[in-house]
C-alpha cells in the first residue's frame, strides 16, 4: 500500500487537499478495468460504459490478475492510487462467462461488490443504432441522463438512493419480509449501484434542461426469465434479467405549443443478469453513512419537511373565550317596542337594558294619555338671529 505522503511543495499540497475529506465531495470516477481473460464482448462493452462515463472515467488496457472476491487488496490499490471510488472490472471464464463486477468503496476501502452476467444473444454497440436520417448515434461526452428503474423486484428489497463519494446509499426496506431474501437484497443493491455509476456530476450548478436529452431505462420483470449465454449458476438463472436501454429525446411539432415527445434507442443494449455480491460492513456502512454537522441543518421546533421538500409548521393557538368578544352592536339587533323581557336577552345577546332606558321612561309614563289623540305642535320660542352684514 501507499505510505502517508508529506507535502514538499505547494504542488503536492494541493494535491493532497484535493483528496481530503470535504463537506461536498467531489464527483466520483470510475476505473475501468480487465482481468486476465475478457472476451470481445465484454471489451465492446466496457468500451461503450466507458463513453457514456466520460469525463469522469479512466479505463486501463493492460490485462491483471485480480480476483474482487477473493482478494480485493488490488482494487483497493487502483483506487487510491488513482482517486477513484466506483471501480468496473470485467473477466470472462468457464464458470462465469462474460462478468461484470461493479464495486464501490469508502475511503479507499471496498464497500460493496455485484457481478453481472452479461447476454451475448442481445447485446448492441452504440455504433448499431442508425437514426431515421441513416446516420449513426452517439452517447454525448459530460451528458447527465435521466434515469428510470421500472420492475418490482427492485422495490421488494428496499430503496436503493445514490450515495455520496464517502457515502452509500441508504437501503430502506419498504417490506422488511422481502428484504431478508438474497434476491431482494440483490435488486436493492443493484438500484444504488447503478444509480451511482450514471449519474455522473450531480452538482446543483451544473444542471442544464436543455443537456436532460437522454433517459436510461433499467427494468426488471418479475419471475425468472432463461436464455442462452447466462452463467451456469443456478442462483442466477432464477433471477429475472436486468434490460439497460438508452434512449434519445426526439422533439416533433405537434401543432400545439408543447411539443411532441418520441423516444430514439441508441445503444449501447444490454440484458444482465444478477450474480454474486458483497455487502457492506455494518461499522464502514455507518461510517460512509454519516454527515458533517456543518451540512445538517439545525431542527426547529414544530416545523418538518414533506417527502416533497415543502417546509411544514405546526401552529398551537391559545383557548378562546366566545363569552368575552367585543361585538358591535347593531339597530337590528336592539329590541322593538312592546316586546317581552325574554326578548330583549334574545336580541341584545347580554342582557342588559342599558339601550332601551329611554323607551322604557316614555312607555311607562304614557299611562295618562291612553286613549287621547291629536295633533301637537312644537313652536320655537327662540328668536332667529340676524343676518349681520359684512
Amino acid at each position: 500500500m501507499l505510505r502517508q505522503i508529506t507535502p514538499r511543495n505547494a504542488r503536492s499540497k494541493r494535491a493532497l487537499e484535493k483528496r481530503a475529506p470535504k463537506n461536498e465531495e467531489n464527483p466520483k470516477t470510475c476505473l475501468f478495468l480487465r482481468g486476465t481473460s475478457a472476451s470481445q464482448i465484454l471489451q465492446d462493452c466496457l468500451t461503450d460504459l466507458h463513453a457514456m462515463r466520460a469525463p469522469l472515467a479512466k479505463k486501463f488496457t493492460k490485462k491483471n490478475n485480480v480476483h474482487p472476491f477473493e482478494d480485493p487488496a488490488s482494487l483497493e490499490f487502483f483506487s487510491r492510487k488513482n482517486d477513484a471510488s466506483l471501480l468496473l472490472f470485467g473477466s470472462s471464464s468457464k464458470k462465469r462467462k462474460h462478468c461484470l463486477t461493479l464495486c464501490r468503496t469508502f475511503d479507499f476501502q471496498m464497500l460493496d461488490m455485484l457481478e453481472m452476467y452479461v447476454d451475448e444473444t442481445s447485446f448492441t454497440r452504440i455504433g448499431q443504432f442508425a437514426g431515421e436520417d441513416g446516420k449513426k448515434r452517439s452517447f454525448p461526452v459530460g451528458a447527465r441522463p435521466m434515469l428510470l428503474f421500472a420492475g418490482t423486484p427492485f422495490y421488494e428489497g428496499g430503496d436503493g438512493i445514490e450515495g455520496r463519494r464517502d457515502g452509500l446509499g441508504g437501503v430502506a426496506p419498504r417490506n422488511p419480509a422481502a428484504a431478508t431474501t438474497d434476491a431482494g437484497r440483490k435488486y436493492a443493491m443493484a438500484k444504488s449501484l447503478l444509480t451511482d455509476f450514471f449519474r455522473g456530476d450531480s452538482s446543483p450548478d451544473k444542471i442544464d434542461v436543455e443537456g436532460l436529452s437522454h433517459i436510461i431505462v433499467i427494468t426488471a420483470p418479475e419471475g425468472g426469465e432463461g436464455g442462452a449465454g447466462t452463467s451456469g449458476e443456478g442462483e442466477a438463472a432464477a433471477l429475472p434479467l436486468l434490460h439497460l436501454r438508452v434512449y434519445a429525446l426526439r422533439t416533433k411539432r405537434s401543432g400545439q405549443r408543447l411539443p411532441r415527445i418520441e423516444l430514439e434507442e441508441i445503444g449501447p443494449r444490454l440484458d444482465m443478469r444478477l450474480g454474486r455480491c458483497k455487502e457492506p460492513d455494518t461499522e464502514l456502512q455507518k461510517q460512509a453513512m454519516r454527515k458533517p454537522k456543518s451540512t445538517e441543518s439545525r431542527t426547529k421546533k414544530n416545523i418538518e419537511t414533506d417527502g416533497m421538500g415543502d417546509k411544514v409548521g405546526r401552529v398551537h393557538p391559545g383557548k378562546q373565550e366566545m363569552s368575552e368578544l367585543q361585538t358591535r352592536k347593531m339597530k337590528g339587533l336592539k329590541r322593538q317596542r312592546g316586546d317581552g323581557e325574554g326578548d330583549a336577552d334574545n336580541a341584545g345577546g347580554n342582557g342588559n337594558d342599558d339601550d332601551f332606558g329611554d323607551d322604557q321612561a316614555v312607555i311607562e309614563n304614557a299611562g295618562e294619555f291612553t286613549g287621547v289623540t291629536g295633533i301637537v305642535e312644537v313652536k320655537n320660542d327662540f328668536p332667529k338671529k340676524k343676518a349681520r352684514r359684512s
